[in-house]
């Protein structure tokens, strides 16, 4: 949900760049700006290292065990390419959005304190389903005890925030105009 947000409102805002091109309307040059600066939050602090974990984790743990992230039960349900769709073409897309356009990160504490309120709302609202349901969603929470979740939690936090600053460095590094 996080990426179809986010490329859609990266579409949007390349449709008002183009519909404003040459357009002497501050308003509307205005609420460009805003646009570009949703879009380069939403890149900086949920695309890149949102997208990046996903990946990372959800690979990384299903060649270990996939029934601790995706049971073969949801292949019934779930076609393949959906799968693909959710946890594997997230990475070239915000790497092809990243080298294809700059964006202005903020600043590092800023960036860093949203990413921080992301990670701890979106663990809240996974533990909030399970003392709902009963279930967790990912069933690898289910093996682990509850000090392990703990520090399980604060390393997932941890490294979400390294892939923050990752995403930060590579964007300086692609639009470094003293090259």
């Amino acid at each position: 949900v996080i990426q179809a947000v986010f490329f859609g409102i990266c579409v949007l805002t390349d449709l008002s760049s183009l519909l404003t091109k040459g357009n002497d309307s501050q308003e509307q040059e205005r609420q460009l700006k805003k646009l570009i600066s949703l879009r380069d939050w939403m890149m900086a602090v949920l695309a890149f290292p949102v997208g990046v974990f996903v990946v990372t984790m959800f690979w990384s743990i299903y060649i270990y065990d996939r029934e601790l992230v995706y049971p073969k039960l949801l292949d019934n349900f779930i076609p393949a390419w959906l799968n693909h769709g959710m946890h594997t073409t997230v990475l070239p897309f915000v790497l092809i959005e990243m080298r294809t356009t700059h964006h202005q990160y903020p600043s590092r504490s800023c960036g860093l304190a949203a990413v921080c309120t992301f990670a701890v709302g979106y663990i809240l609202w996974v533990c909030w389903i399970h003392h709902v349901t009963g279930v967790w969603v990912y069933p690898l929470l289910e093996h682990l005890s509850p000090g392990v979740k703990i520090m399980f939690f604060a390393a997932v936090t941890v490294i979400i925030n390294i892939f923050y600053v990752v995403g930060e460095v590579l964007n300086n590094y692609i639009w470094d105009t003293q090259k």
